[in-house]
């Protein structure tokens, strides 16, 4: 029999937790790959934005625009009077949307790449170099700055601007940080691939013959909670179960000790 020295619960625990996140990392290699003009502004990083921009610049945030949304068609949307287009565009023909609006007289305040802010523009609009720490919807982190026709200038920083992006951009990771997977615990009569491989990583010899084991794809427990074995397992016979030491009594005293 196995006779192993080490936390089952715990090894059971963390070996569950990690191969959840493994299978999730290799379901995302199939995923389309996204792009910068599929960074959708997360709502709190948003108002932050339209905030300051109706502060500074004395506007009405009820004539607000958005029309970069997906499917949508800005040269085709319909622009209100004294409206200003605060909104988050596509990055890709960020050129042709300043010219379009530059030419049609619609006033607007985009978020833009910063690292390439200056890029090919020779268009008369104002680069607030800002270059906050975005997380967008699709989980890219962009370096974003903003590009207007509502200010004088050519070019200016906004430390006001950076802090009020920057903690919203916090409080949206704070909020939609991913919850904590399941933890299960088994008995030691399951194994579990990842249990095993545990025990190779350790350095341990150990086999199970054929007819000391059945492989199962949930306990009867866990059928009942609509929960399962992560990646299947087998129930083992007593002769091939790890064996599970017991603290004595002394090292149960020892551990009160312990802070």
């Amino acid at each position: 029999m196995l006779q192993l020295q080490i936390g089952m619960d715990e090894v059971l625990a963390m070996e569950a937790e990690h191969s959840e996140k493994a299978y999730e990392a290799f379901k995302d290699k199939f995923k389309p790959k996204k792009t910068t003009d599929d960074c959708y502004t997360p709502q709190v990083v948003y108002d932050a934005v339209a905030a300051w921009v109706a502060k500074e610049y004395g506007q009405d945030p009820e004539r607000f625009v958005r029309p970069f949304w997906p499917g949508g068609d800005y040269q085709a949307e319909q622009y209100p009077e004294d409206c200003v287009v605060v909104d988050n565009p596509p990055f890709s023909i960020m050129a042709e949307i300043l010219r379009f609006y530059l030419k049609h007289g619609i006033h607007f305040f985009l978020f833009a790449p910063a690292l390439t802010l200056f890029s090919g523009r020779n268009l008369d609009v104002t680069f607030i170099a800002a270059g906050c720490d975005v997380t967008y919807q699709n989980g890219a982190q962009v370096k974003t700055s903003f590009i207007t026709d509502l200010d004088t200038c050519r070019v200016r920083t906004c430390p006001e601007l950076y802090r009020a992006v920057e903690e919203a951009n916090e409080r949206n990771m704070a909020e939609t940080k991913a919850p904590e997977l399941p933890k299960y615990e088994y008995p030691d009569n399951i194994i579990t691939a990842a249990i095993v491989q545990r025990w190779t990583r350790y350095g341990i010899e150990y086999r199970v013959e054929k007819d000391a084991c059945i492989q199962v794809g949930a306990l009867d427990g866990q059928k009942q909670a609509g929960k399962a074995i992560f990646g299947s397992g087998f129930l083992l016979s007593e002769r091939a179960a790890a064996t599970r030491w017991a603290l004595s009594e002394r090292e149960k005293a020892l551990i009160k000790t312990l802070k």
